[in-house]
């Protein structure tokens, strides 16, 4: 039985400058991201991504380069970057699949109660305002709920492969249904 999403759509406000150096918004983008859908387990809203370091705003250069993801999702992270997502998770559904991105991401708790489970079995409740750093772990996100939606936002940036006693651990997210390799 699928619960419908009664969250709110997600709104993203871009700024810029006009001619004179005013801060104004952006028209440049629609005000609400793409959403992909992962079944009926999730569904992920693309709020920004950027490349590089420090990032290159001049001329738009970022929104330029944020673009031909919004036909074409990347996969969790953008190599050099940054990707900045909201993630609404399904009601009375069994565990998102175990998976490791390699990265550092914040995850914060926007909406609902989501656990946060660790392939070591450890396990801690997350409750709206709630922050999980994650530093490339195997993880996985379960919504607590039995009738209602949670959402998170996510901001994740590339990070060097972890090493564990001389064995590097890579990204997997091949078990993550509707989500591609990271590129």
């Amino acid at each position: 039985m699928s619960i419908p999403n009664d969250l709110p759509p997600v709104n993203r406000y871009i700024t810029t400058h006009d001619s004179e150096g005013k801060a104004v918004f952006s028209t440049e983008l629609s005000e609400q991201p793409p959403r992909v859908h992962m079944g009926e387990r999730a569904s992920f809203a693309l709020a920004y991504t950027t490349s590089g370091s420090p990032v290159k705003l001049n001329d738009d250069a970022d929104i330029e380069g944020y673009k031909p993801y919004l036909a074409s999702p990347p996969g969790l992270t953008v190599s050099n970057g940054t990707v900045c997502r909201m993630v609404d998770f399904a009601p009375a559904r069994p565990k998102g699949a175990m998976h490791r991105t390699v990265s550092i991401d914040y995850g914060v708790v926007i909406e609902g109660e989501i656990e946060c489970l660790l392939d070591s079995g450890e396990k801690r409740i997350m409750k709206r305002g709630d922050i999980c750093v994650q530093r490339a772990t195997a993880h996985a996100w379960k919504n607590l709920s039995q009738d209602k939606w949670a959402r998170m936002m996510f901001v994740l940036m590339t990070s060097d492969k972890p090493t564990v006693n001389g064995k590097e651990l890579g990204e997997d997210v091949h078990t993550v249904e509707g989500v591609k390799k990271s590129g």
